[in-house]
């Protein structure tokens, strides 16, 4: 493009309002108008396409320009420029691409000015030339601050739907234990009254507690596959039949090491409704025993559960850089990965030595490189792939490798693999932002990141530096 030979008085005096360049001496003005021209965008046309680098720097008088994209919580805003603003190519700036495309969301006047100029302009507009400098840097500090944030909501968002996954079962069993409980203690209550009513001697009921103590202490003789609980079941159903009994205590018995023989023993002391009735006690405090151990066991995930988010998170911490546990936070990472390291059938093999020395760090920002290096490990290994995760100390650095057997990556993608938006997954399923995110959190640890990919084989290495 050359430049127009008359300066337009009328665009010098735009830039002589304009926010951003309006402080500029006057000659330094005719020179953007001299070498540039104006031009006009129409609502909806393209300024600058994805994936393709700007060829001029945009000044705008008038308008609105909004770069959008889908960070994985839908379609928002990732740059706008609006009147006052300077957009598109700049000086000194590495030139990367729009992450998507650049629209022009109403209709835009801009003054268009070649990056074929620039060196020129560098020399001839010193004062313009800073302000732009200042406004690259600006744009850098609030893409950085804005890729953060929104990669840690995806984090987020993530660690929460993971988190509700793995509470819903202990707290699914929890409640439905703890109703079935209830109506078993009322089982009980009743066959002691029953019990108590009946006159027995001190003979029939000491049959009566070897009964129960054998459901309590023959768990080990339970059936252990459903088909030999059928078995137990069926043979239990037919016993209480040929003793005129409640068929259904056959239900919770079989679950015990009981026998249709144990009860043979019971029946020689105790007949008729005080049978019955004992038969029914006994059922009763066997599931209530079973009832309880599963409330314990669901109350003891949950508390683990809570203490692993506790400690993912460093709630309890100022994230302030200090001695950090790798073994623990990759830990917590993965109970908080575990329903989606179920849902794939992925096997993971952890090999973090006991004597693995902390790292120099903010715990809960390292425990983001591991989410993002093991949650995307996860999505790359096939169903019923394999995960490994492996620390060791090298010298002065800690170590840590996460392997996947996925298909790989090929020379091209792993060349962008750390490029911010850059991502091979589906649109909604991938921001571009974690291993981004991750490399600039390690950068600030004074870490290292890098990735080997071969055909059933990734390797991402993290090295961190040794705590003080």
């Amino acid at each position: 493009m050359t430049p127009s030979t008359a300066v337009d008085d009328g665009l010098v005096a735009r830039l002589a309002q304009h926010r951003a360049l309006g402080h500029a001496p006057r000659h330094e003005h005719e020179w953007l108008v001299a070498h540039g021209h104006l031009h006009r965008y129409l609502a909806g046309e393209v300024a600058t396409p994805k994936g393709e680098q700007s060829t001029h720097m945009l000044i705008l008088f008038a308008g609105h320009v909004v770069i959008r994209g889908d960070r994985g919580a839908g379609g928002h805003k990732i740059f706008e420029w609006k009147p006052g603003d300077v957009g598109g190519a700049m000086p000194y700036s590495r030139g990367a691409s729009p992450p998507a495309d650049a629209v022009a969301e109403e209709d835009s006047d801009v003054l268009m000015v070649a990056k074929e100029s620039f060196p020129e302009m560098i020399r001839e507009c010193p004062v313009v030339t800073t302000a732009l400098v200042h406004i690259t840097i600006d744009r850098a500090r609030t893409f950085t601050t804005s890729s953060l944030h929104d990669e840690k909501l995806v984090s987020l968002g993530r660690l929460a739907a993971g988190l509700a996954h793995e509470l819903n079962n202990p707290a699914s069993a929890a409640v439905r234990s703890s109703k079935l409980l209830l109506s078993s203690l009322n089982d009980a209550e009743q066959a002691s009254r029953i019990l108590a009513s009946a006159h027995l001697s001190e003979a029939q009921f000491a049959a009566i507690d070897r009964a129960r103590e054998m459901c309590e202490t023959s768990a080990a003789a339970a059936p252990r596959t459903p088909i030999e609980r059928a078995d137990r079941e069926d043979a239990l159903t037919d016993w209480l039949v040929d003793h005129s009994a409640t068929q259904e205590y056959a239900i919770p018995l079989a679950d015990t090491g009981v026998t249709p023989n144990a009860l043979d023993l019971l029946a020689q002391n105790v007949q008729g409704d005080a049978l019955e009735a004992a038969l029914g006690w006994i059922s009763a405090c066997c599931t209530v025993r079973v009832l309880a151990g599963e409330i314990e066991r669901a109350s003891v995930r949950i508390h683990e559960l809570v203490g692993a988010v506790k400690g993912f998170s460093y709630m309890d911490h100022a994230p302030s850089a200090e001695p950090v546990d790798i073994r623990q936070g990759i830990s917590d990472t993965l109970k908080m990965l575990g329903a989606k390291t179920r849902a794939k059938s992925v096997s993971v093999a952890l090999e973090l030595p006991d004597d693995l020395p902390r790292a120099q760090g903010v715990g809960v920002e390292l425990n983001q490189v591991w989410m993002n290096l093991i949650d995307n490990a996860l999505d790359a290994a096939p169903n019923g792939g394999h995960v490994a995760v492996i620390a060791s100390r090298e010298l002065d650095r800690v170590v840590v490798r996460v392997v996947d057997d996925g298909a790989g990556m090929t020379p091209e993608v792993k060349q962008h693999v750390f490029e911010p938006f850059f991502t091979t997954k589906e649109v909604g399923k991938g921001t571009g932002l974690g291993l981004d995110t991750a490399k600039r959190l390690l950068h600030r640890h004074d870490g290292e990141i890098d990735v080997e990919s071969a055909p059933g084989r990734t390797v991402f290495e993290v090295r961190l530096p040794i705590a003080r």
